[in-house]
């Protein structure tokens, strides 16, 4: 066995309470052996977190990671004239190439920021398997389908590309990688399409992720045309399992709530992108109240603008309190708790929490900084204090990622000037078409 041993830190246990302790790892399974100050063991790494609290890795549970590239490119605008007119005709002069230097791009980010996992809806899945497996991190991934602008022909060839994509690819990279079928959402998938491909999707034992509730506009024609709230509609077509999670969940009223709730799905708030998109404020404080595992994700670095999941635990317990109207709510404990153990527990992986058989996804976050100083709280500071770039080290599966805040796995140079020669050639193509 190899092992790896951090030492000299606190560390933030499951249940919040900050201890004095080492944390020691098997680097080749991947997990955590053991947590405490008396771990009698001759490690073959080690890691220096004095000074720093070790907690788990952040989960990104939903985000469009090539997105990178459009960063900046089309601000100040609602969901749909967003799409439109700026995103969809740049995301059609996209290549494989392209996606996966943006790729590439945003998770250099994320390592950088404390994030081990993430889960991605987007195109060419097989360049990013090959991406998430270079780059040493942990991810769901799956390919997104889109029916609405499609013959019926077009339309079976994307629902086929991301089941086939979900049955090919899950358990690459090491066993780092995992998939989900991907339909966009609930008005951009054809009823016939949703209806046969989700059956298909459970016959395979195959989450199923997608966006729900997201605006109004997502809400009110579902209403219309069938006299039924949006997630009683996905209850009908089979979307909300135990395994399957949705995003956004902006608008969702109680019955929406409650349907979460005893299915079982998981709901993934993603506050920076529907501030900025004016999209709304979801009930996070009354999800969590119902029962419902409510994970943290930053959406696409286009309506976001970055990858930062210390930003999004902020942004999520700010706009939590003015959501339910409530100081008290989406507390810090709570915030924190979402960005690790509910999101992993929304995409499905055994991270999350500093614990003996739990995935050694490991950040060091440094507490020099004087935006971190007193420490009454470092809970609180967590959410809302912190900065990515407080970390200091990142582990993912046992690897060390990155050590001092140098990144062991990517060329952090070669990287950024890739995705700046990508996004200026993407950018051009587009203005072109």
């Amino acid at each position: 066995m190899s092992t790896l041993r951090i030492t000299d830190g606190q560390v933030l246990l499951p249940d919040m309470r900050v201890v004095d302790a080492d944390v020691l790892v098997d680097r080749e399974e991947g997990g955590i052996l053991d947590v405490g100050r008396d771990i009698d063991a001759d490690a073959d790494e080690t890691l220096d977190a004095s000074g720093g609290l070790v907690m788990p890795g952040l989960v990104n549970a939903h985000c469009h990671v090539a997105m990178t590239l459009l960063r900046g490119y089309a601000d100040d605008k609602p969901l749909d004239a967003w799409l439109q007119e700026d995103i969809w005709p740049a995301e059609a002069e996209l290549t494989a190439e392209d996606i996966r230097a943006g790729a590439e791009l945003g998770m250099l980010e994320m390592i950088k920021s404390g994030t081990t996992a993430f889960a991605d809806m987007y195109f060419e899945v097989p360049t990013l398997v090959d991406a998430v497996d270079e780059a040493g991190l942990r991810a769901r991934v799956g390919h997104g389908v889109v029916t609405v602008v499609k013959d019926d022909e077009g339309a079976q060839v994307d629902i086929d590309e991301s089941l086939s994509v979900a049955r090919e690819y899950d358990g690459a990279a090491d066993g780092r990688l995992s998939t989900a079928y991907m339909p966009h959402s609930l008005t951009t998938v054809g009823e016939e399409y949703l209806r046969e491909s989700v059956a298909e999707a459970r016959e395979d034992g195959v989450p199923v992720h997608f966006h729900a509730n997201e605006t109004t506009d997502e809400v009110d024609p579902i209403v219309d045309e069938r006299g039924e709230r949006p997630l009683e509609y996905a209850d009908d077509l089979g979307m909300l399992r135990p395994q399957n999670f949705l995003a956004h969940c902006v608008h969702v009223d109680e019955s929406e709530i409650d349907l979460l709730a005893t299915r079982g799905a998981a709901a993934v708030h993603c506050p920076a992108s529907n501030m900025k998109l004016a999209s709304g404020m979801a009930p996070v404080q009354r999800m969590l109240d119902a029962g419902v595992t409510v994970g943290l994700g930053t959406d696409g670095a286009a309506s976001n603008n970055d990858l930062d999941m210390f930003d999004e635990m902020r942004d999520a317990a700010m706009i939590g309190k003015l959501a339910a109207d409530d100081a008290s709510a989406v507390a810090a404990g709570t915030v924190v708790e979402m960005a690790t153990r509910g999101s992993a527990n929304a995409i499905g992986v055994r991270s999350g929490v500093v614990e003996p058989g739990a995935n050694a996804d490991l950040i060091v976050l440094d507490l020099d900084a004087p935006h971190l100083a007193p420490a009454h709280d470092l809970v609180s500071h967590l959410a809302y204090a912190a900065r990515g770039s407080d970390v200091r080290h990142t582990v993912c599966d046992g690897q060390v990622l990155m050590r001092d805040r140098e990144v062991l796995t990517m060329d952090e140079a070669e990287v950024k000037e890739r995705a700046r020669t990508h996004a200026r050639d993407l950018v051009a193509r587009a203005e072109d078409a």
